[in-house]
């Protein structure tokens, strides 16, 4: 399945296997590639390409991947780029310090490239077509409709009643879907100053949401925190 416009994609990896490996199945479905082998060349590249999407490993010499990441993100014009990890490292620390850093997504070495490519596919489906577009006061994601100004939810016509915090937490989680929110972020955004059991507030309250709606479109991230992903 070729691409609907020609996306820009830059490899950044120190292997030369793993490099032509991804640029050859990249370029099989349509996508411009370009490749570095390091943090440095990475960010030049990058700052005069714009890619949509950067996929990076962790383990490189000089700047490793996720200092590489923090300078990105330091970029006004970089703001909008898709940044992914695709590392060996499946340890919860490097993982937590990948998205610390300013990525979007963690994926852990080996991976299939038919599922690579899909994922990669749905990543830039999300940025081409922000599902976060908002009309009329009211956000359609699926089957979901959030109305913003009646704080109300439908799934499939039928309306579902939240809690305020739950609907906070729903509006939260949908405005980005595939983003994965720390749950330090949540208890910052969703109850602030307010005094709570931080983990078991949020499991609870992600398992009431889960409930409601029937499905499992909320995931859970190990050791990490939630996404929203309805695909």
């Amino acid at each position: 399945m070729m691409v609907d416009r020609l996306y820009k994609i830059l490899l950044v990896d120190d292997e030369e296997d793993i490099l032509n490996f991804l640029t050859y199945n990249l370029k099989k479905e349509g996508y411009e590639i370009f490749t570095a082998s390091n943090g440095k060349d990475a960010i030049d590249i990058a700052l005069e390409q714009i890619p949509d999407m950067i996929i990076m490993d962790v383990l490189m010499p000089d700047l490793d991947g996720i200092e590489t990441c923090a300078l990105l993100r330091e970029y006004d014009s970089l703001q909008n780029t898709i940044i992914v990890f695709l590392s060996a490292r499946a340890d919860d620390y490097t993982q937590i310090a990948g998205l610390d850093s300013g990525a979007d997504v963690y994926f852990t070495k080996p991976v299939k490239p038919r599922l690579l490519i899909s994922r990669i596919r749905a990543l830039l489906r999300r940025r081409a077509f922000p599902a976060n577009q908002i009309i009329n006061g009211t956000l359609k994601i699926g089957n979901l409709e959030i109305d913003f100004e009646k704080f109300c939810v439908y799934q499939k016509g039928k309306e579902i009643n939240f809690t305020k915090k739950e609907f906070k937490l729903l509006e939260l989680l949908t405005s980005t879907p595939g983003k994965v929110f720390k749950r330090e972020e949540i208890i910052e955004k969703i109850w602030g100053r307010e005094i709570v059991n931080g983990e078991r507030t949020i499991d609870v309250h992600v398992r009431k949401i889960r409930e409601r709606l029937g499905d499992d479109s909320i995931k859970t991230v190990k050791g990490i925190g939630y996404k929203f992903d309805n695909q």
